[in-house]
Protein backbone atom coordinates (compact mmCIF):
# COMPACT_ATOMS: atom_id res chain seq x y z
CA UNK A 1 0.00 0.00 0.00
CA UNK A 2 2.81 2.61 1.05
CA UNK A 3 6.03 2.54 -1.19
CA UNK A 4 7.44 5.85 0.08
CA UNK A 5 6.98 7.44 3.49
CA UNK A 6 8.56 10.80 4.54
CA UNK A 7 9.35 11.23 7.97
CA UNK A 8 10.11 14.59 8.95
CA UNK A 9 11.94 15.11 12.03
CA UNK A 10 13.67 18.29 14.00
CA UNK A 11 15.71 15.54 16.88
CA UNK A 12 12.70 15.79 19.59
CA UNK A 13 11.07 13.61 21.40
CA UNK A 14 7.44 14.13 19.52
CA UNK A 15 9.29 13.21 16.04
CA UNK A 16 11.09 10.73 17.38
CA UNK A 17 7.73 8.97 18.90
CA UNK A 18 6.40 9.26 15.12
CA UNK A 19 9.78 8.32 13.54
CA UNK A 20 9.35 4.91 15.87
CA UNK A 21 5.61 4.60 14.48
CA UNK A 22 6.91 5.62 10.54
CA UNK A 23 9.78 3.22 10.62
CA UNK A 24 7.30 0.25 12.07
CA UNK A 25 4.97 0.80 9.23
CA UNK A 26 7.45 1.13 6.80
CA UNK A 27 8.89 -2.19 7.34
CA UNK A 28 5.53 -3.77 7.70
CA UNK A 29 5.09 -2.45 4.16
CA UNK A 30 8.20 -2.78 2.55
CA UNK A 31 8.14 0.78 2.27
CA UNK A 32 11.23 3.60 1.43
CA UNK A 33 11.96 5.48 4.77
CA UNK A 34 12.62 9.10 3.89
CA UNK A 35 13.48 11.63 6.50
CA UNK A 36 13.78 14.89 6.53
CA UNK A 37 14.82 17.81 8.11
CA UNK A 38 14.17 21.45 7.62
CA UNK A 39 16.24 24.07 8.87
CA UNK A 40 14.53 27.34 9.15
CA UNK A 41 16.18 30.19 7.74
CA UNK A 42 17.44 33.32 10.33
CA UNK A 43 16.98 36.80 9.61
CA UNK A 44 19.45 39.01 11.95
CA UNK A 45 21.35 42.08 11.19
CA UNK A 46 23.94 41.13 12.94
CA UNK A 47 27.08 38.99 12.15
CA UNK A 48 27.61 34.75 12.97
CA UNK A 49 24.26 33.85 10.63
CA UNK A 50 26.22 31.86 8.34
CA UNK A 51 28.24 29.64 11.19
CA UNK A 52 24.48 29.38 12.76
CA UNK A 53 22.71 28.16 9.63
CA UNK A 54 26.15 25.61 9.29
CA UNK A 55 25.48 24.15 12.65
CA UNK A 56 21.53 23.89 12.19
CA UNK A 57 22.46 21.97 9.20
CA UNK A 58 25.39 19.76 11.23
CA UNK A 59 22.57 19.12 13.32
CA UNK A 60 20.06 18.20 10.56
CA UNK A 61 22.97 15.60 9.41
CA UNK A 62 23.16 14.16 12.39
CA UNK A 63 19.27 13.69 13.52
CA UNK A 64 18.91 12.65 10.11
CA UNK A 65 21.27 10.11 10.47
CA UNK A 66 20.47 8.72 13.87
CA UNK A 67 17.04 8.28 12.97
CA UNK A 68 18.17 6.28 9.34
CA UNK A 69 20.45 3.94 11.79
CA UNK A 70 17.50 3.26 13.81
CA UNK A 71 15.17 2.28 10.43
CA UNK A 72 17.95 -0.02 9.08
CA UNK A 73 18.78 -1.85 12.07
CA UNK A 74 14.60 -2.90 11.65
CA UNK A 75 15.76 -3.73 7.85
CA UNK A 76 14.11 -0.33 6.14
CA UNK A 77 15.73 1.37 3.69
CA UNK A 78 16.07 5.00 4.45
CA UNK A 79 16.73 8.22 2.61
CA UNK A 80 17.99 11.26 4.60
CA UNK A 81 18.19 14.91 3.08
CA UNK A 82 18.33 18.70 4.89
CA UNK A 83 16.98 21.12 3.37
CA UNK A 84 16.37 25.14 4.63
CA UNK A 85 13.19 26.68 4.16
CA UNK A 86 10.02 27.18 6.07
CA UNK A 87 9.38 23.66 7.51
CA UNK A 88 5.66 23.35 6.38
CA UNK A 89 6.71 24.08 2.79
CA UNK A 90 9.37 22.37 2.24
CA UNK A 91 7.73 19.24 3.60
CA UNK A 92 5.31 19.76 0.84
CA UNK A 93 7.57 20.11 -1.41
CA UNK A 94 9.76 17.26 -0.58
CA UNK A 95 6.52 14.72 -0.35
CA UNK A 96 5.49 15.71 -4.26
CA UNK A 97 8.71 15.97 -5.55
CA UNK A 98 9.71 12.57 -4.26
CA UNK A 99 6.07 10.77 -4.86
CA UNK A 100 5.72 10.21 -1.44
CA UNK A 101 2.93 7.76 -0.64
CA UNK A 102 2.25 8.59 3.50
CA UNK A 103 3.86 11.63 5.71
CA UNK A 104 4.39 10.68 9.51
CA UNK A 105 4.44 13.21 11.90
CA UNK A 106 4.13 14.17 15.54
CA UNK A 107 2.10 16.86 17.20
CA UNK A 108 2.46 18.14 20.87
CA UNK A 109 -1.41 17.82 21.02
CA UNK A 110 -1.78 21.52 21.68
CA UNK A 111 -5.12 23.52 21.80
CA UNK A 112 -6.49 26.81 21.77
CA UNK A 113 -3.97 30.22 22.18
CA UNK A 114 -0.98 28.18 22.59
CA UNK A 115 -1.44 26.29 19.20
CA UNK A 116 -2.65 29.96 17.80
CA UNK A 117 0.54 31.61 19.21
CA UNK A 118 2.88 28.82 17.94
CA UNK A 119 1.35 27.75 14.91
CA UNK A 120 1.35 24.27 13.50
CA UNK A 121 3.63 22.71 11.01
CA UNK A 122 2.24 19.34 11.64
CA UNK A 123 -1.46 21.52 11.35
CA UNK A 124 -0.52 23.07 7.83
CA UNK A 125 0.78 19.90 6.71
CA UNK A 126 -2.32 17.75 7.99
CA UNK A 127 -4.57 20.92 5.81
CA UNK A 128 -2.31 21.30 2.57
CA UNK A 129 -1.23 17.53 1.46
CA UNK A 130 -2.73 15.70 -1.30
CA UNK A 131 -1.18 12.61 0.70
CA UNK A 132 -2.42 10.95 3.64
CA UNK A 133 -0.90 12.19 6.50
CA UNK A 134 -0.43 9.80 10.47
CA UNK A 135 -0.49 11.76 13.12
CA UNK A 136 1.25 10.59 16.66
CA UNK A 137 0.46 12.82 19.26
CA UNK A 138 3.49 12.80 21.92
CA UNK A 139 3.40 11.27 25.45
CA UNK A 140 1.55 13.66 27.92
CA UNK A 141 4.52 13.70 29.82
CA UNK A 142 6.50 15.18 27.39
CA UNK A 143 7.91 18.30 27.36
CA UNK A 144 9.05 19.68 23.97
Amino acid sequence: MFERILIPTDGSTTANEAAATGIDLAVEQGATVHLLYVVQPIHNDEGGIQDALEAMRATGERTVAEVADRAEAKGATAITDVTSGTPHEEILAYSESHDIDLIVLGTHGRTGLGRYLLGSVTEKVVRLSEVPVLTIRSAPADSD
